[in-house]
């Protein structure tokens, strides 16, 4: 009975104790304070700093220092040049702007609430369900494939195979045959009009004249009605075709800095322009693991080693001419005169 009375009063003693700091804490301390992980923040609002609950920064500015009250909002700066933050947030620095790799061009600029946008140049793709460390360099179609869908610089080029059913270009070309006869007949007709017209001009006006006169006229000339009429057709074509010579103002050096010039040839052209100046395929092919600018630089470079002294401006300016790129030969013309290197031959 002693003993029994004895445990009873330990244990009366034990339950009287205040808990040490040995012992774990509960979700209130000794004063009754709630402690930080009872504190319910508001999600997407609010951050915790401390015990207190404090309003995010808005999109475009930094946390400097937190607010002193709950739900108010601390003391937020906007980000400086060249970082962002394009959410509300309770950060102490900003995010550093992308820079755009060599590859790329900048297709939306990095301001204080949006990163910078980028995408790969032309001639160049990149798939955006790949990782796109480098871009690649957009697939050109083969001799007996046509494109189905030109290169962006997010998909690559589409190619497909040249159908070559018989029956289907015989039909073609009994369309086709029939309708260059027809247009053959009217452009022969027009110059049979306008020939005769001539001539009967010429006629009426040599029956005035004296006939001493006449045999002096007919000498003179050398070239009866109908060759003046053909002449006049041909001088009229060589008009169309007619492009300004160019002198360069310091040798070869100009000729070479001019080649940036040449990075505006569309890329489905750039073979076969390379080709036109007498490039061979496999040297051509051997250049595509560069960037599409530092190929052109490549393969002028390349061609005007081949021709030495004969390498010039005007070459190039003509070959883009016989492929009917007559667009970017005048841009190639225009900024070389711009810029100083070139001349027209006219000018001197």
């Amino acid at each position: 009975m002693t003993h029994f009375l004895q445990y009873m009063a330990f244990l009366t003693f034990l339950w009287h104790l205040k808990p040490m700091g040995a012992y774990p804490h509960s979700g209130l301390d000794l004063v009754g304070n709630r402690t930080r992980r009872d504190v319910p923040c508001r999600p997407d609002l609010e951050y915790l700093d401390g015990n207190i609950c404090c309003l995010y920064c808005p999109a475009g500015t930094r946390k400097i220092s937190p607010c002193t009250s709950a739900g108010e909002q601390g003391k937020c700066v906007e980000c400086d040049d060249g970082t962002y933050t394009e959410h509300a947030n309770g950060l102490q620095l900003c995010l550093k702007c992308t820079r755009c790799r060599s590859d790329q061009e900048v297709v939306r600029p990095c301001t204080p609430t949006q990163d910078t946008e980028c995408q790969c140049k032309l001639g160049r793709f990149c798939a955006p369900d790949q990782a796109c460390e480098v871009c690649k360099t957009c697939s050109s179609c083969e001799e007996d494939e046509e494109m189905e869908r030109s290169c962006t610089s997010t998909s690559n080029t589409e190619c497909k195979k040249i159908q070559s059913n018989a029956g289907s270009s015989s039909a073609k070309a009994s369309v086709i045959v029939p309708l260059v006869l027809i247009a053959a007949l009217v452009i022969g007709g027009i110059i049979i009009v306008v020939c005769t017209r001539r001539r009967r001009k010429a006629t009426d006006s040599q029956r005035n004249v004296p006939d001493g006169l006449k045999a002096g006229l007919e000498r003179s000339n050398g070239e009866t009605p109908g060759q003046t009429c053909s002449n006049l057709i041909l001088s009229r074509q060589l008009e169309d075709k007619q492009f300004p010579k160019l002198v360069p103002v310091n040798g070869e050096e100009s000729l070479r800095k001019c080649f940036e010039y040449f990075e505006e040839i569309d890329f489905g052209y750039h073979k076969r322009f390379f080709r036109h100046l007498g490039i061979m395929d496999n040297v051509i092919k051997s250049k595509d693991h560069l960037l599409y600018d530092d190929k052109i630089h490549e393969l002028l470079n390349i061609w005007v080693e081949k021709e030495g002294r004969e390498a010039t401006l005007n070459d190039l300016l003509k070959a883009l001419l016989d492929l009917n790129q007559r667009r970017t030969a005048e841009s190639v013309k225009e900024n070389a005169v711009l810029n100083g290197h070139y001349f027209c031959d006219n000018e001197r």
